[in-house]
């Protein structure tokens, strides 16, 4: 039985690709070696977050890989690293949203709560 548990937990804690959290934003204005995209109300988006701009026009072809380089009033700069061609206004920024924290989850708090009632309640049976 414990093997199977920890076989268990072993395998749900790998990551999938399904679970990939990319996020969308709009270029607004596009310079030498800059740019900036709209950030709207994202908090997670900060200074030194990676990213790439993809074409949609491609079926997502790579643009240009960038880093952001400031965030403010709902407007973030990123400066542009590598590109394959020229960054336009009609591109997509793609960033991946970063993991919560495993505390942070309502998945744990739920499992601890059913966990506790289950456990609780059989040691009160026997």
């Amino acid at each position: 039985m414990l093997a199977v548990t920890l076989l268990a937990l072993t395998v749900s804690s790998s990551e999938a690709i399904a679970q990939y959290r990319g996020v969308r934003f709009e270029i607004t204005s596009v310079g030498d070696s800059t740019f900036s995209f709209a950030s709207g109300n994202e908090k997670w988006i900060r200074t030194g977050l990676v990213g790439i701009a993809v074409d949609p026009k491609r079926r997502d072809a790579l643009v240009a890989r960038f880093r952001v380089i400031s965030v403010r009033a709902g407007e973030a700069s990123a400066l542009v690293e590598g590109q394959t061609t020229n960054l336009r206004t009609d591109h997509v920024v793609v960033l991946e949203e970063p993991r919560r924290s495993w505390y942070r989850q309502s998945a744990f708090w739920w499992g601890l709560v059913t966990g506790s009632a289950l456990g609780a309640s059989v040691a009160l049976v026997r």
